[in-house]
Parts: structure tokens; sequence; C-alpha cells
């Protein structure tokens, strides 16, 4: 019986699934000239995108208003129903409304329209009624293809609030990549969490000046161990004379060759060519270059093509690091 069970809830939970994977595919081929009108109008926006919805259009309006605000696109959250008890007034003159209801007769919205008819606001709105009143107020109409809710007599949002996530993920990426918005301006727009980690550069994480441990390649190696050991990274680099890097000395070595570090050289301890990053490489590229060549340790370089470290990264010193740097 048990059995029954769980099998009946994997199989209700894949048709919710591909029931909604449908109707994205059908909204998907629904992208047309409307949507590009969208995009365009949204481009020559000279103030904020204004998003607003009811229920759980007002949810993903409030989602669609963040994504856009973290692709370069200005634009904030109203409440529908609060707009008519004031907060019509953080819609201005020169901005753009973007409404979502899937039904597009939500009555909350009405007063934004009047407000934006007022002061010449162009709106974008967003539904799967082609004939409300939303579809009539609106500038650009985007339709939602007429695809079922999820759940039991297709009652509850589920499938029509996945379509509008997804077109209003489209909408802010369309505009992100129409507006050139580049990495370096997405990672300002995300100092914290895991994307501002992953954002930051070697040269924000790295080990420099005094903390770099440096030897030179005809060092003692009782001053080796000494550098070592003052300067807690459990390793050194190993210049030569005009101050390239030629290897490193790691504790792992000095563990293997215990036997001759009182008469053995720098040369025949060290391992030769360690692996180089140039500063302005991201974490992400570190880890990743640490992963293939099976390495702990990075030294940076100021560009492609040097051999002149200026600094040191760690795969801890990645992990540990808040997401805004050192």
């Amino acid at each position: 019986m048990l059995r029954l069970t769980s099998d009946l809830h994997q199989e209700n939970g894949r048709q919710v699934i591909a029931l909604e994977a449908e109707a994205l595919r059908q909204l998907g081929e629904m992208i047309g000239g409307d949507f590009a009108a969208a995009v365009d109008e949204m481009l020559a926006c000279k103030q904020r995108i204004v998003v607003s919805g009811m229920g759980k259009s007002g949810h993903i309006a409030r989602k669609v208003a963040a994504t856009l605000a973290a692709t370069g696109t200005p634009a904030h959250f109203v409440h529908a129903a609060e707009a008519a008890h004031g907060d019509a007034g953080m819609v201005m003159p020169g901005d753009v409304l973007l409404l979502f209801s899937n039904s597009g007769d939500t009555v909350e919205l009405q007063p934004l329209y009047a407000h934006a008819h007022r002061l010449g606001v162009r709106i974008i709105g967003v539904s799967r009624n082609r004939d409300s009143l939303l579809m009539r107020k609106a500038d650009i109409g985007l339709l939602l293809p007429p695809m079922p809710e999820a759940c039991a007599a297709s009652m509850a949002p589920t499938t029509s609030s996945t379509m509008m996530l997804a077109l209003g993920d489209a909408l802010a990426v369309a505009t992100m990549r129409a507006r050139g918005v580049s990495q370096d301006d997405i990672r300002a727009l995300h100092p914290g969490g895991d994307i501002g980690r992953r954002n930051n550069l070697v040269a924000d994480v790295m080990h420099s000046g005094d903390r770099l441990p440096l030897v030179g390649i005809d060092t003692p190696m009782p001053q080796v161990l000494l550098t070592i050991t003052e300067k807690r990274l459990g390793m050194t680099g190993v210049v030569d004379a005009s101050g390239e890097l030629v290897g490193v000395i790691t504790d792992g070595d000095l563990r293997r060759q215990l036997t001759n570090l009182a008469t053995g050289s720098v040369s025949a301890v060290m391992t030769p060519a360690p692996k180089i990053i140039e500063q302005t490489a991201s974490v992400d590229d570190a880890l990743e270059m640490m992963r293939t060549h099976r390495v702990t340790v990075l030294f940076v370089v100021p560009e492609a093509g040097s051999h002149r470290p200026m600094g040191a990264v760690q795969i801890y010193d990645i992990a540990s690091a808040p997401p805004w740097g050192r």
C-alpha cells in the first residue's frame, strides 16, 4: 500500500512538471513582435520599471522587479492594493508600468491604470485573457498561452505563475543583453552572498606584499624553513635572480625531503613550474584551475605572459573570504 502511494505521489509530481514544461514551450513559441516591443519600451524608459500585480501574480511581480534591478534595469515593486491608498505616488512620469494579471480583470489594478494614464506612463500588460481590461488598457500586451493550471479543477495559480515568472526573466535578460550589461556590472550589483564571493577577483583574496613568502633559488634551506614558518602559508615561492617564479616548496615537499634538508638545495626540493593565474581572473576561475591541475595554491601574476609573482592564493582563501573580498 505504501509503495502504491509513493508511486502515485511521484506520478503526480511528474504530471505537474510535464504540464508546466509544455506551457513554457508554448510560451516560447509565442515570443514575437510584442515581446520585442516590450523590451524596446523598457530600454527607452527614462526612470524605472514599476512592476505590480495581485495575489500570486503580485508575488511574481515582486520577483520580476528584483530580477530587473539585479540585471541592470532600475525597477521596483508596488503592491496593487496599496496603490489605491497612496502608493500610486510611487509611479512617476518617465516610468514604465509592467502589470501581471492572469485573468486581466483584477479590480485592484484599476487605480494604477488611471494614475498611469494621467501621467502619460506607458503600460506593459501580461495576461492569459486577450479580451481583458488589462490588455485593453495596456500599450503593449503580452499574452500567455491558454494552458490549464496544474491543480485540481484548474483553480490555484500554478502553470500561469510559472509562465509569468519565465516571461519576466525573459524580459529582464533580453533587456540586460540589449543594454550591454557586463560581468563587471553584475559583480557590482551583487557584492554579497555566493554570487558576490564567486565574482571576487583573485586580486581581492590573494596574499601579497609582506604576506607573500618568496625565496631565491640560492637561499640556504634553513632560511627557506624559516620563511615558510614565518609567513604561515605552508609554502613559499622560489624566484630566480631576475625575480621570475621558477618553483614552489610546500610542507609536503619538505616532508618528502626530510633526509636531505640539511645538505639539499632549493632546486632539488622545490616543485618546478608552479601554476600561475592573472590578478584579474575571478575566484571561480582560480577554483577551476585548482581542480583541473589538482593543486591547492596558485601564484598571481600581473598579466598574461608574466612570471613575476605579486601574490598567492590558496583554496581555503577562496572558501573563507567574505563576498566583497578581504
